[in-house]
């Protein structure tokens, strides 16, 4: 495997993924449904509802329009929710649901660009109760995601700021701004078309289990594209591939059920990544 170390003289650099579908096999805001439904946030129906939105790209994939219904969606089915009680569900029922669809694959790039002195970046459209606690498992330096609007300790169901699309590529702008990150020599992960603004930004975009827009894309770019489809609990990958986690330096706040850019994963084959300068 293929590990580049930078040189300390040179600008920094950072490795951008987006979160579902690239880095676990699932979505991260839905992954919890059945979690939020015992906790009593929500009922049957939006359990079911969720399921059926699975199911829906897990067969044909979501256009930019089902995309933004369902964000509506689910930012009005959380309005009035309590801020501490939806971390406290996700803090006791992360490592059950969200350490064991964490690809292998993503886990060992992970592990690559740190080693290589590159920040790690994760760029979610999902919420900060869901993605903070995720970016910590995998050791990830900074986190991007959504904002919703709280007010007395429960969300509003209006959106702050919706990092999806576009907003992806403006915030890493952003953050790369603050930290000193040369975009040109850093890299991006994601699954889906709607990132192609994220991809674009960086000097080594990589495509990760594509849809067909994203597929499409990449070849006509000559991006590379990867298949990841090893999903793996962490405490059983190889001792020497894993790393202590390391903290979350900077996250946004953001509201749990707020995203829905990526919803299901689907199988692709066989390929294991490698760094490339």
């Amino acid at each position: 495997m293929l590990v580049l170390v930078e040189n300390h003289l040179s600008p920094r650099t950072a490795a951008f993924f987006d979160l579902d579908k690239t880095v676990i096999a699932k979505s991260s805001t839905l992954a919890f449904s059945r979690s939020f439904y015992q906790g009593g946030l929500i009922n049957r129906r939006a359990v079911l509802r969720t399921a059926y939105a699975q199911f829906v790209y897990l067969v044909g994939g979501a256009d930019h329009d089902q995309m933004e219904g369902m964000r509506k969606y689910l930012s009005e089915l959380c309005r009035g929710w309590n801020v501490q009680q939806v971390r406290e569900i996700v803090a006791e029922t992360l490592h059950d649901l969200i350490d064991p669809i964490i690809y292998d694959e993503a886990a060992s790039l992970i592990e690559e660009h740190h080693a290589a002195g590159r920040d790690v970046v994760i760029v979610s459209a999902s919420g900060a109760e869901v993605v903070e606690p995720i970016g910590r498992m995998l050791g990830a330096d900074h986190v991007i995601a959504t904002r919703m609007v709280a007010k007395d300790g429960c969300y509003t169901g209006e959106i702050e700021h919706y990092v999806y699309g576009p907003a992806k590529a403006e915030a890493i702008l952003g953050l790369a701004d603050s930290e000193g990150y040369d975009l040109e020599r850093s890299f991006a992960y994601s699954d889906s078309v709607t990132d192609i603004p994220m991809l674009e930004v960086v000097g080594h975009p990589y495509a990760v289990n594509p849809d067909r827009g994203l597929r499409r894309e990449a070849t006509a770019k000559e991006w590379p594209i990867l298949t990841f489809n090893r999903p793996v609990r962490l405490n059983q990958r190889i001792p020497s591939l894993s790393m202590p986690p390391r903290p979350v330096l900077a996250a946004a706040a953001v509201g749990a059920a707020a995203a829905t850019a990526g919803l299901v994963w689907y199988a692709a084959r066989r390929r294991r990544p490698s760094l490339l300068s």
